[in-house]
């Protein structure tokens, strides 16, 4: 069975690193940021309609992963075996992407938030030392720690397992690799 693991958090919490670590570990794949991207090649200036636009990139990208490794995986899958996708944001991302800068969220964001299934969530903390890069929006720590509550609130309304990721980068490593066998575990 395909386990979908998303990392979620704050940006500048290592959610990128953590999810090229744990598919390296479990010999997976990894399912990237669309906005990353898209920013990149759209520039840095974007509006609510922008957001859509990624969300739905972010969608599509991560069923062609999800396809993907399926194809891939076959013959384990079905045997019975286990594998699974990490998944750097889904729909939660976005709207708290949407509500922070703009007070309201598209329809579709919420609706993919109902629809859409995962087996675990890893919540990046904000203890790790901010990194500048061109596409990041807030280095302080307060605004950075406002948007890991609200992250934190979400996980503990919702059904989906969470586990919390602190520490140094070796002790987030450790723990989001143990939480992910725990889940292959159960069935």
């Amino acid at each position: 069975m395909l386990k979908k693991i998303v990392v979620i958090g704050p940006e500048s919490t290592g959610k990128s690193t953590l999810c090229e670590e744990l598919a390296h570990h479990f010999e997976t794949s990894w399912c990237p940021e669309f906005a990353r991207e898209y920013l990149l090649t759209n520039g840095t200036e974007y509006n609510f309609e922008d957001l859509l636009t990624i969300a739905q990139g972010q969608i599509t990208l991560e069923d062609e992963y999800t396809e993907r490794i399926e194809k891939q995986s076959m013959p384990l899958l079905e045997a019975g075996g286990h594998i699974p996708l990490f998944i750097d944001t889904d729909m939660y991302v976005m709207k708290v992407w949407c509500e922070f800068v703009f007070g309201k969220c598209h329809r579709y964001v919420l609706d993919q938030i109902v629809k859409r299934k995962y087996d675990l969530y890893l919540l990046c903390n904000t203890d790790l030392p901010w990194v500048k890069d061109e596409l990041r929006e807030y280095p302080d720590l307060k605004t950075r720690e406002k948007l890991f509550y609200i992250y934190k609130d979400i996980m503990v309304n919702q059904n989906v397992p969470w586990v919390e990721i602190k520490g140094c980068p070796e002790e987030r490593t450790r723990l989001a690799i143990e939480s992910v066998q725990q889940l292959m575990k159960k069935e």
